[in-house]
Parts: structure tokens; C-alpha cells; sequence
């Protein structure tokens, strides 16, 4: 498996006229983009994440500050009463 895969790259560069050892391998430009600096996407995500906290813990303060309602017991139905007899 290993020497059929020498094989076809020695062939591949045979017929594409020989290595090119001086060629710049590519540069990928799949999902980063080459003006952006990454310190100050993990600064402005940082930032963000701050802010998301914050929030979060307001709204829980708030949410949980506030009373809930106390509503009395329901009935037992006679369903039941009837199947513990």
C-alpha cells in the first residue's frame, strides 16, 4: 500500500515536469482571512464572553428575586380514593 502510494506521487511529479523544491506551500483560505489579527479576535471574544456573563447573572438575580405563585392542593379525585379501597 505504502510503495503504490511512493509510486503514484513519483509519477504525479514525473508528469507534471519534475519537484519544485522552491515553490511556497499555499496558503490556506478556507475559514481565516488573512487581514484580520487573531489577538484581536481573542480580545474582542473575550469581551463578548464578559458581557455574556454579565448578562446572565442579572437576568438569574432578577428571575430568582421575584415570588412565584403558591397554589393551593388540588382535590384527590374519587378515581383514586377508589383504587386504594
Amino acid at each position: 500500500m505504502a510503495m503504490a502510494m511512493v509510486r503514484s506521487g513519483v509519477l504525479r511529479t514525473a508528469l507534471r515536469g519534475g519537484s519544485r523544491t522552491s515553490a511556497a506551500p499555499l496558503k490556506r483560505g478556507f475559514a481565516s482571512s488573512g487581514h484580520h489579527d487573531d489577538a484581536y479576535e481573542t480580545a474582542k471574544w473575550e469581551k463578548i464572553t464578559y458581557l455574556g456573563i454579565a448578562t446572565c447573572t442579572v437576568l438569574a438575580i432578577y428571575n430568582l428575586s421575584k415570588g412565584h405563585p403558591h397554589h393551593e392542593e388540588p382535590p384527590v379525585s374519587t378515581i383514586c380514593i377508589m383504587k386504594n379501597i
